[in-house]
């Protein structure tokens, strides 16, 4: 069931559960037992940022219209790999 927030005059405000078909307007109080009014909810507004929307959308569109990649990987480095070994015997063993 959901909650609801209520607000007398005196400034108390509770939270009370109420089936959606049976909510009331006002109820009572439950600290000073005058009429408490129900208080609209504060809009949801979501945590995600631009960027994070940005790669939602990018996904979205990379499912329909696959993105064309050319060249090497990101992040792939293009300098020559270290040598562990300089005997020229170990350049001829496979590779795994």
């Amino acid at each position: 069931m959901p909650t609801y927030s209520f607000r007398c005059d005196a400034g108390d405000v509770f939270d009370a559960v109420f089936s959606m078909s049976e909510v009331p307007d006002t109820t009572v109080c439950l600290h000073c037992e005058s009429q408490a009014r129900r208080v609209p909810p504060a809009p949801f507004l979501s945590q995600a940022g631009s960027s994070a929307y940005g790669l939602i959308d990018q996904a979205a569109r990379s499912a329909h219209e696959p993105q064309v990649v050319s060249g090497s990987l990101p992040g792939a480095s293009r300098a020559t790999p270290t040598r562990y070994t300089t005997n020229p015997l170990h350049a001829k063993l496979p590779r795994t």
